[in-house]
């Protein structure tokens, strides 16, 4: 497996390929992870290949390798010690991807991509001059990839030929959700993208339902919001909702991110209605049990998320969501108060709906059947079926 970051620093990516790399191993295969090394003191696996790297955030959680002949080098020989490999699967983005697709072309592997991130939505929301970077990275890929077929027919500066000439290379693509593989093949990523969601630890999951209190816990409606604090996850906006809502409820944060200060000050200077929490980064764990006890979990992002993994974990345990991005809430099919438009007006009319429906004791209820099709055991067979066929594709 390929990343653009070592597997223990922080991200929902991260977490899934963990997982993914666990349960195969459970299943007895033999998995090497190869992402640039980490800058700071974490657990280490026999399992990750560390390149070298250069930090590329102040706290040094986040680097960058550059592909080029140099890391090639450095790849190929310490691969040389390890067991041949069969398939690749590139689970990256940027120079992870060009990483893994020049070592699959230079040994002659098959490549499994799994997109996971919507390339154009997320440049626009974190970097000035969004048209420029993605002009360059269109750039920087026709450089650093192998040729492919086509690739110059779609050379279009933009994050769908970025995406385009990645699939190009690989065997098979995979998404987490219907709706970024449908996407995908719209805009001619892939003429078929297979849908594998990520997944929920099997023994978490079980351990957090069988946690699970008999009946709910008395008190005001309970809503949680968790994720990167960042502004394309709109926590602000959801924020500035729960103020003019004024809803009487119990509001817990979880996460941390370069906003986190900002909303504290938002909070404290509009002493809303709703008590709210701020929680801090905390362990999985944990989070699943806040989740299960909570009676809404807030999803608030608008085309930028690929999954949504938190609400998928919360319907596992019986947790409703109020979700604002439309793809998301039909993916979930069921156990949503959907938000109807961007506007803070429209957040804070669905989270009115909600603590009224909470209180009254009429709350929606997700689809059973997610709990089982969420299952990391369930996906790590369903992506193996996919590793199987790629290998018998080239045969």
């Amino acid at each position: 497996m390929f990343a653009d970051q070592h597997l223990e620093s922080l991200g929902g990516a991260q977490v899934s390929m963990r997982l993914q790399k666990r349960f195969l191993e459970r299943a007895g295969h033999v998995v090497t992870v190869v992402a640039p090394r980490l800058h700071r003191p974490a657990a280490h696996d026999p399992a990750y290949l560390d390149l070298p790297s250069l930090a590329i955030t102040p706290d040094r959680e986040y680097a960058l390798t550059w592909p080029g002949a140099r890391t090639d080098r450095f790849l190929d020989a310490e691969m040389g010690a390890r067991l041949p490999a069969d398939v690749v699967h590139v689970q990256a983005d940027f120079w992870g991807a060009f990483i893994g697709h020049r070592y699959a072309a230079r040994h002659g592997l098959p490549v499994v991509h799994t997109m996971h991130n919507r390339v154009d939505v997320g440049i626009e929301a974190t970097a000035p001059f969004p048209s420029l970077v993605l002009r360059a990275l269109n750039a920087w890929a026709r450089r650093a990839l192998p040729a492919a077929d086509g690739a110059d027919s779609v050379a279009a500066p933009d994050g769908w030929a970025f995406l385009r000439r990645l699939a190009r290379l690989s065997r098979a693509v995979t998404a987490p959700s219907s709706h970024f593989a449908r996407r995908l093949e719209a805009h001619g990523v892939a003429d078929r993208v297979e849908v594998i969601w990520n997944g929920i630890d099997d023994d978490v999951l079980d351990a957090a339902r069988s946690a699970e209190p008999p009946q709910r816990r008395p008190g005001r409606p309970r809503f949680i919001w968790l994720g990167r604090m960042s502004p394309e996850k709109r926590l602000l906006p959801f924020l500035e909702a729960v103020i003019s809502s004024q809803i009487e409820a119990e509001v817990e944060i979880v996460g941390g991110g370069a906003q986190l200060r900002a909303a504290r000050r938002l909070v404290q200077r509009s002493s809303p209605k709703a008590d709210v929490i701020f929680a801090g980064r905390l362990p999985y764990a944990e989070t699943l049990r806040r989740l299960a006890d909570a009676d809404a979990v807030v999803q608030t992002s608008i085309g930028f998320e690929t999954q949504g993994m938190t609400v998928f974990e919360a319907a596992s345990l019986g947790t409703p969501a109020v979700v604002s991005d439309p793809d998301i809430a039909a993916e979930l099919g069921a156990g949503t108060w959907t938000v109807t438009d961007a506007t803070t007006a429209a957040l804070a009319e669905a989270l009115r709906a909600a603590a009224s429906h909470i209180a009254a004791g009429r709350s929606v209820a997700p689809d059973p059947t997610i709990a089982e099709r969420f299952r990391q055991s369930s996906r790590t067979a369903a992506m193996i079926a996919v590793y199987e066929r790629a290998v018998a594709a080239g045969r």
